[in-house]
């Protein structure tokens, strides 16, 4: 007896201790960014680095506006998620509701094989697949014109693809071990009263999973703000309004892309651009948490 009660205690205290060290590194990170972050705002202002759109870091007179690069983000984000949430909820759904085991198996399997790719994977099939295919059908758009610059299908709508093939897997797999943890009196309950099969699944199963499904779209949602690399191969790297068929680059993208060689006032807005991402994937996800909670208390 006395020795369960020591294995308690030590777990106990294993637990306390993992959850501080985890509380720890989320302030260390949110202080450090705040730290290296801060300093350059005042410096170039806070009005002049986010709604002036002209990147000039080395120009004689250098010029630090942000504007497109945060509108890129937020579309590109928001366009993957609108494109990868259905797509990857109407999979998870297949195979928890409506695939035999065999088919089941098949698909688990590739979006098992999905999740384990790398980014840098998705990049290279991106520029040798996708963007020669874009390229085509931006010179049948934009055949003759005068003012469209041509980018050879590096672009925001390759960006946008990208990304949303790359968040399926975990809105795939969250979603489905939500699906499953629905309790099956709900789906015989509905059906004993005259509901169909879909009936059953939209407005009963979907429902009262919507919690992980959510949680599923919060990771999602983080997965595409915080990609880099394969965005960075796929969309061209010019600092653009964010059309379909421009150019463009994100936030991730931007303190890849000159970190390295990056300097004095140049490096300190880097970390600025870095803090303005760590805010914008806290507030998304502090607002999904806020709907997933009122969800629940319905």
């Amino acid at each position: 007896m006395k020795t369960k009660q020591l294995v308690e205690k030590i777990a106990q205290y294993v637990f306390t201790f993992c959850g501080i060290v985890a509380i720890f590194a989320v302030c260390s990170i949110t202080f450090y960014m705040i730290l290296k972050g801060t300093p350059a705002l005042s410096e170039v202002g806070v009005f002049d680095l986010l709604f002036k759109t002209e990147w000039k870091p080395t120009a004689a007179e250098p010029s630090y506006g942000i504007l497109y690069i945060i509108l890129t983000s937020i579309v590109a984000t928001g366009c993957a998620i609108l494109i990868g949430v259905p797509v990857g909820i109407l999979t998870a759904v297949f195979l928890t509701e409506l695939s035999d085991k065999r088919i089941g198996n098949i698909v688990g399997s590739a979006v098992e094989l999905l999740a384990a790719i790398p980014s840098v994977i998705y990049g290279l099939l991106g520029m040798m697949l996708l963007n020669p295919f874009l390229y085509k059908i931006e010179r049948i758009i934009f055949a003759g014109s005068t003012t469209h610059k041509m980018t050879g299908g590096s672009n925001l709508l390759a960006a946008v693809i990208v990304l949303a093939i790359m968040i399926l897997p975990t809105v795939i797999s969250v979603s489905t071990r939500s699906i499953k943890a629905v309790h099956d009196s709900l789906r015989s309950a509905s059906l004993a009263l005259g509901a169909t099969k879909l009936q059953t699944i939209f407005k009963v199963v979907i429902p009262a999973a919507k919690s992980g499904i959510l949680t599923g779209a919060v990771l999602g949602i983080g997965r595409a703000l915080g990609e880099a690399m394969a965005i960075n191969m796929v969309a061209g790297g010019a600092v653009n309004l964010p059309l379909p068929f421009n150019s463009v680059r994100t936030l991730t993208t931007q303190v890849v892309s000159e970190m390295g060689y990056s300097a004095g006032l140049h490096r300190e807005i880097l970390f600025t651009v870095g803090l303005i991402l760590y805010i914008f994937i806290m507030i998304v996800n502090l607002v999904l948490m806020k709907i997933r909670k009122d969800g629940e208390k319905d």
